[in-house]
């Protein structure tokens, strides 16, 4: 029996739109735990329920009992929850880290988790593990970073741990423990390009209202660019994938760490296609720009949010310049929205041409500014253990009709600026469509969730 199970709640195949978008990443988060964790002498085990069955994981639970540590996020706390309580019936310990279960320990621990881990896991852990085998679940006072109940069932917050401020002291993630190699195929099968995801960072410091900061909070610390250019060497040779996935935050946010990364990866004669997400003023610079184009950079997803439309529109035309492709995230429903921001977000998408956006309805995620100033207006109307955040309302917002009505009006509207010069009479009924989409829009406006 080995010292640690380390699983997460997402399965792939459970989730029909997923198979169709076919686009699976490993938990990087396990993988280092794990690689920290092994370094360091503790027997770990990792069941990647990715491509598994649940029915897979509970059999692997029901052969033995030990100490499992389950991975949480906002998308998989019902399959979470169903391991967890799988785990308890077979006489596990259970631990649970993530942004998910940071957001909600008490509802977590009464659902039957022992420990909740907040903030990085991979030091925690290892003082965790051998105090939980000399004390049990419930005498782990002055073990920083977790969140546990006492003998008395009182919920016990031990204080915050210190982030690790090396990140080159950290073992790279522990992809031999998992089929890599599966998830590089499937991307390639299904997209023509196999796909392997790796950061270079942790966390963002900048304080958008509505992102959730629950693992690393607002600090930023990058790894050197050395040690990143060696796993990425690493990555190529051993799994011989077509791009890379730079999971960062804010993949730009250091232009010097940005060209003396460029610089090592052409000395190992490393060029990479790949795709990240920055934000519109760290992408300014012709200099940012040239170096993300010869690094191999085909696309840059940034936030509409990121920045002022000036700031925008310089970006996009200098990004488009270096044939780098862009990818938007937009979001509907802030707090304040009135009909001209809809029209200005319509104008810019318009304008900028991305060649791929993506809309969303803004909910608030637990413990964020965008929760905490909804207030009394945020509405669940499922059990917590049935939701997600995204499940959220808030009382009074315009009903989901108003936003759908608010993306074929920006759909139509993006269509008819792009057929403009190519196909007028095209672009002409395109923008019929935008028109007619907004005085629907307009038509829906008085309703809003109650």
């Amino acid at each position: 029996m080995s010292d640690l199970l380390l699983t997460h709640g997402y399965f792939l195949f459970e989730d029909e739109k997923e198979i169709q978008i076919m686009r699976p990443y490993p938990t990087l988060g396990l993988l280092y735990i794990s690689a920290f964790l092994r370094r360091a002498g503790f027997d770990v085990e990792i069941f990647d329920t990715t491509f598994a069955h649940r029915q897979q994981l509970f059999d692997r639970l029901a052969r033995d009992i030990g100490v499992i540590g389950i991975y949480t996020n906002l998308m998989t706390r019902r399959p979470v929850l169903d391991i967890v309580a799988a785990a308890k019936r077979h006489g596990w310990t259970v631990i649970l880290g993530g942004p998910e279960s940071a957001n909600y320990p008490s509802e977590y621990l009464a659902a039957g988790a022992d420990i909740i881990v907040s903030g990085e896991g991979e030091t925690t852990m290892a003082e965790l593990l051998p105090a939980l085998a000399a004390r049990g679940p419930q005498d782990l006072h002055g073990v920083a970073g977790i969140v546990f109940r006492d003998g008395d069932g009182t919920m016990v917050t031990n204080p915050e741990r210190t982030k690790i401020a090396d990140l080159d002291s950290i073992p790279w993630p522990d992809r031999g423990q998992i089929d890599q190699a599966r998830y590089v195929n499937v991307w390639r099968e299904k997209h023509g390009m196999g796909s392997v995801n790796m950061i270079t960072a942790r966390g963002c410091p900048y304080k958008c209202n509505w992102c959730s900061h629950a693992v690393f909070g607002y600090t930023h610390r990058r790894r050197s660019y050395l040690d990143s250019a060696a796993e990425l060497e690493h990555i190529m040779e051993t799994y011989r994938p077509d791009q890379v996935w730079y999971a960062d935050d804010v993949f730009t946010i250091s232009h010097p760490w940005l060209f003396g990364y460029a610089k090592e990866l052409k000395r190992r004669n490393l060029r990479v296609p790949f795709e990240t997400i920055s934000r519109a003023d760290r992408m300014m610079k012709d200099e940012v720009l040239q170096t993300l184009a010869d690094m191999g950079c085909y696309r840059i997803w940034i936030g509409s949010e990121s920045g002022s439309q000036r700031i925008l529109d310089g970006m996009e035309r200098g990004v488009k310049r270096y044939g780098i492709q862009v990818g938007m995230f937009l979001m509907w429903g802030y707090p304040g929205e009135q009909l001209e921001d809809i029209a200005a977000t319509v104008d810019l998408v318009s304008k900028c041409q991305p060649d791929i956006y993506l809309t969303t309805v803004a909910y608030p995620i637990k413990n964020t500014g965008f929760f905490r100033n909804a207030g009394d207006l945020v509405v669940a109307d499922k059990q917590w253990s049935d939701a997600t955040d995204r499940d959220y309302r808030i009382k009074g917002r315009h009903s989901r009709a108003y936003y759908k009505q608010a993306d074929s009006w920006l759909n139509n509207g993006v269509a008819a600026a792009r057929l403009q010069g190519q196909n007028p009479a095209e672009a002409a009924l395109r923008q019929v469509a935008a028109m007619q989409a907004r005085e629907s829009m307009l038509a829906v406006a008085s309703e809003t969730e109650a």
